[in-house]
This record gives structure tokens, sequence and C-alpha cells, in this order.
């Protein structure tokens, strides 16, 4: 199985991550693209330009192309869009030109994991995280929902979104795993 757990920042993402990849054992997990291309010594801007987010974009499908069987990877193609949408240079993109390369890739994913911003906010915000007051997170959550759930490109792909603390988030995407008729290595859940 190829899974992506995927929300706007600070909603638990790498979190519950961590505790899957505890949960299935022989699964490795990718690190989100932001992460991966500064330790390639990528400088993004603050906040990140939208070439910064094209780079991310370009990086995500080439973590999903690359990667084998039993994946969990911290975001996908769809994240990235998000973030993009609501940028404040948004028009200088062209979606059309990404989406035959964004299908691609997330027709190598088996699920998509949904971590949207709840009422009660589980990630505490650092100040510096939190100097458009919350702003940036709720559109880009709204955003990814739409992209997510409503699906305007036809991406078709098979998502659950997942609420709760931790156990109970992890416990869930387990249950959607039986259910897609997925045998787990190791001890019964």
């Amino acid at each position: 199985m190829r899974i992506a757990v995927s929300g706007s920042h600070r909603t638990g993402k790498s979190t519950l991550i961590a505790e899957l990849a505890a949960l299935l054992p022989g699964y490795s997990t990718v690190d989100e693209p932001y992460w991966l291309l500064e330790d390639d010594g990528h400088e993004f801007s603050h906040p990140p330009s939208i070439e910064d987010y094209e780079a991310q974009l370009a990086r995500s499908i080439g973590e999903l192309e690359d990667a084998g069987d039993d994946v969990i990877f911290d975001r996908c193609p769809l994240d990235l869009l998000a973030y993009i949408a609501v940028h404040v240079d948004h028009g200088s993109f062209d979606i059309r030109e990404w989406l035959p390369q964004v299908r691609a890739a997330l027709q190598a994913l088996d699920l998509l994991v949904l971590v949207p911003i709840e009422d009660r906010d589980r990630i505490a915000l650092a100040d510096a995280d939190d100097d458009d007051g919350g702003e940036l997170r709720a559109t880009v959550d709204e955003k990814l929902r739409e992209l997510v759930c409503d699906d305007p490109y036809g991406f078709g792909l098979p998502y659950m979104e997942v609420r709760g603390d931790l156990g109970s988030r992890a416990q869930a995407v387990l249950r959607e795993l039986r259910g897609i008729h997925w045998r787990p290595e190791g001890p019964a859940l």
C-alpha cells in the first residue's frame, strides 16, 4: 500500500505518520517535500514563493514516482496545489501544465488520509507560525478539502478523513486499510 497523509500545517500529520509507521511493520516513510528540499540545500523565501511551492510540487511528484511499495508519504501533490491556489501570486501558476504529472503521480497512491483542522487545534502554534492569525492554515485547509473531496480535476483518489486524538486517527486508518483488503504483517490489529 502507498498512503499519503495530507493537511494544512500544524494538524498532526507527522505525528500520525510516526504512529502509523510504528503500527505497520515494514513500511517506510517519506518526509514532506519542504524538508527534503531543505536537506538538499534549497533556500526558501519566507513566506515561500510560488517558485518554492512549484519546487515542492515537483519533488512530491518525483517521490511518488520513485518510491516502492509500503510507503507512507508526508503530503502529496494536492497539498502543494492547495498552498499554490491560496498564494497571493497564484495567477502566475498554470495548473494545466502540471495536471498530467499530478494525475500520474496520484494514481500511484492507494489512499489519501486527510487530516483537517479541528475545532480544537491539536497542535499548538508557535508565535512565528501564527503571523497571520491562523488564516493561511484555515484557507489551505478549505482549499485542500475542495481538491480532495470535491475532486474538481477528476483525480478519483480514494481518501478518508480522520479526526480525534492520535489513537483514534491511527485506528481509523487501520480500519480503512482492512476494508480495502489489505493484510498487515505482524500481530493482529
